[in-house]
């Protein structure tokens, strides 16, 4: 069992870069991954490749109104969404983290839920330009980046997860354990390779771009 993805052809695939924004990665931010701050400097690499490469690149941003209409749930499950001070639109902490490389003409989606498909245009944007394959980047790699890549898959999208180019943040126990980020993101990955999608590191995306 498990899905490879190969060939790579890059006028045919997507790279989803998302939700790398201030609140997640920020020191101190209101739901701060550390792994996935550290990780900027390896994920610009691997954009300046896409874009030699002709691989579309695509940004998206978890936002929320601050009348709080389209939250939902989310209001909820995360206090700093429920405060509004955290992901709220319009405010510097749900822009794009400054030091993550993105060029003008690259478009974000904003979106209300962990998927990147869910109630947005991404879907028709990805179809528009012919594409099939979809790899995913960011944060966090168990929830947004689980949840838009499954839903590549369900739409028959040729599904990908950069290894080492996802992060998320340390969980404690709410009556099942706590987790180490780590270990969060481990699982999540296993689970997704076993499932859903090829799941690879930058280096083995480089190759088979190359190759």
């Amino acid at each position: 069992m498990g899905y490879r993805l190969d060939p790579i052809e890059p006028g045919r695939t997507a790279l989803i870069v998302v939700d790398m924004q201030h609140d997640f990665l920020a020191p101190g931010a209101p739901l701060e991954s550390p792994d996935g701050r550290a990780m900027v400097p390896r994920l610009n690499e691997t954009l300046e490749l896409c874009r030699r490469a002709g691989v579309f690149v695509v940004f998206t941003a978890h936002v929320h109104r601050a009348d709080g209409s389209d939250m939902g749930r989310f209001a909820d499950l995360y206090p700093p969404i429920a405060e509004r001070a955290a992901l709220i639109d319009g405010t510097p902490g749900a822009e794009l983290y400054a030091e993550v490389d993105r060029r003008p003409d690259e478009p974000v989606i904003r979106k209300h839920r962990y998927s990147a498909f869910f109630g947005t245009d991404l879907e028709m944007i990805l179809r528009g330009r012919g594409i099939d394959t979809v790899v995913a980047t960011g944060v966090t790699t168990e929830d947004c980046v689980h949840a838009t890549i499954r839903d590549a898959m369900f739409r028959d999208f040729r599904p990908a997860v950069l290894s080492d180019l996802c992060a998320t943040y340390d969980h404690p126990d709410l009556g099942h354990g706590a987790m180490k980020a780590a270990e969060v993101h481990a699982a999540t990955l296993v689970v997704l390779a076993q499932s859903t999608a090829d799941v690879l590191t930058s280096e083995e995306f480089r190759a088979r771009l190359s190759g």
